[in-house]
């Protein structure tokens, strides 16, 4: 292990992100909110704190090495989850202590959206900009944007996109260079935030909200600028474009990257994973529809088809918007929902969940093994499309998913162990892991009343969800360290 280089690389980027506390500085001017000394305090922090990381290590050129690679990711979001706590902890009106500081952090960066702030309305204009901010930075992954960058300091990336892009097929390029493929990402990311903010502000919203949800909303991250999130616009319009952003960046990027390329709307359909995304969606929001019109809870089909739609796609992208106090509807539904966000968006997209395409293939491995009893010297390929998939891919779709059911069950009874209900205790966890965001039973609405000793551990479940598992726990693993 290169820990001179993990600790160069590791300064660099953390004096990279105190940069990212400049823009709520100017928001800051804009709304004379007076929180411009906190945010120029917490860059001075972040940035002296990367300086001594980085002062030692600076004369290190070595290559980067697969470990290396998966040190710097995990080391680089513990100290983003920390140092993205400073300006909340600067801010003495909040009053939050040191675990919900970094729990607020952690849940922006990660994409996730749980909250333990309340009364978001009456907060400071650059704070709530900050919170949306932090969420549109984690969505893609500043360690994908530092690949952009670390060749040009001499350092490279391949091993970084390695440790952090989700989905089980992390070898493939969209285009020959790793560098390259970072820029192409973000050149999609920038431009579909742009095109988020412009349609909210069309059809209603401030142009401030228009821009802080649509961080949110291309994310996939859940975090509003106020507490009746998306149902506080009562404006089926802002919910129609809210959908179909959510929907679009819940889709593998290097899908879009593909049509944007050829022009060619057909190559969505083409992909296996797109397909079941699509009809897990149109299913939840069948049975959705037709339960909520059943139990009267809305006026009118099409007042509750619009509810449903809504609510199932921002659950299962694992967006985390809500239009509707969906915790309370009848306990098939609420459940429902919270089990689509197990599954997730695509890999390769902004969302949580197991993602699509490994539950797709834990499906048709299941079905395989039910064929190979009936023909046991029969030869059964795992197909997705056209396409076999390699034993080494289905090994480490299943290798995920044990470790997916192993940390949760830990998780769950540590969280149970504060002494809140199974119902709060199950969906804390399920919506931390998947990074959902809002869960069941008292953390519907936030996290404010979960013990600390929760809020760590439901931070650590957030940075598993978002590192999927194998980054984080591998390091965990003696035979990581040894020569």
């Amino acid at each position: 292990m290169q820990f001179s280089l993990v600790q160069r690389i590791l300064g660099l980027l953390l004096m990279i992100f105190s940069l990212t506390m400049l823009p709520p500085v100017l928001v800051s001017l804009i709304y004379t909110d007076g929180l411009e000394s906190e945010f120029l305090l917490s860059a001075a922090i972040i940035f002296f704190s990367g300086l001594i990381f980085w002062l030692p290590a600076q004369g290190v050129k070595h290559s980067l090495r697969v470990r290396d690679g998966f040190v710097v990711v995990v080391l680089f979001w513990v100290g983003l989850g920390v140092s993205g706590a400073v300006p909340f902890l600067l801010y003495e009106p909040l009053g939050i202590s040191l675990a919900d500081a970094v729990f607020e952090s952690i849940s922006g960066l990660s994409t996730t959206g749980a909250t333990v702030i309340t009364g978001l309305d009456d907060l400071p204009h650059s704070l709530l900009y900050y919170r949306q901010q932090l969420q549109w930075f984690g969505g893609m992954g500043i360690v994908v944007l530092a690949v952009a960058i670390l060749p040009m300091l001499g350092i490279g990336g391949m091993q970084l996109y390695r440790a952090e892009t989700p989905g089980p097929m992390k070898d493939s390029k969209l285009t020959p260079r790793i560098t390259e493929t970072a820029k192409a990402l973000w050149r999609i990311y920038v431009g579909l935030t742009i095109a988020c903010t412009l349609a909210y502000w069309a059809v209603g919203m401030s142009f401030f909200d228009a821009l802080s949800h649509a961080f949110s909303t291309i994310a996939i991250g859940g975090f509003s600028t106020h507490d009746a999130s998306m149902g506080y616009f009562a404006n089926p319009y802002i919910e129609l474009v809210a959908i179909i952003f959510m929907f679009i960046a819940g889709v593998n990027f290097a899908l879009h990257f593909m049509v944007f390329s050829h022009r060619r709307l057909i190559i969505y359909w083409r992909d296996a994973e797109f397909r079941v995304y699509v009809s897990l969606m149109l299913f939840a929001v069948v049975i959705t529809t037709i339960l909520l019109h059943y139990h009267s809870i809305y006026d009118g089909l099409d007042h509750a088809f619009l509810k449903a739609l809504f609510q199932v796609v921002s659950i299962a992208t694992t967006t985390g918007f809500t239009t509707a106090e969906f915790y309370y509807w009848p306990p098939f539904l609420a459940i429902l929902l919270l089990f689509a966000s197990f599954v997730g968006s695509c890999a390769g997209s902004t969302g949580g969940g197991i993602k699509v395409i490994r539950f797709l293939l834990l499906v048709k491995q299941g079905m395989r093994e039910v064929l190979r009893l009936i023909h046991p010297k029969a030869i059964i390929p795992v197909r997705v499309g056209e396409k076999i998939v390699s034993p080494s891919v289905i090994d480490a779709v299943w290798g995920f998913f044990a470790l997916y059911v192993a940390s949760f069950g830990i998780m769950y009874l540590l969280v149970a162990l504060t002494g809140v209900d199974l119902i709060t205790a199950f969906s804390s966890v399920a919506a931390c892991i998947n990074n959902l965001g809002p869960g069941l039973g008292s953390v519907g609405a936030n996290y404010t009343d979960m013990t600390d000793f929760a809020k760590w551990v439901l931070s650590f479940a957030m940075l598993l969800g978002r590192l999927e598992i194998y980054t984080l726990l591998v390091l965990l693993m003696p035979a990581f360290w040894r020569k």
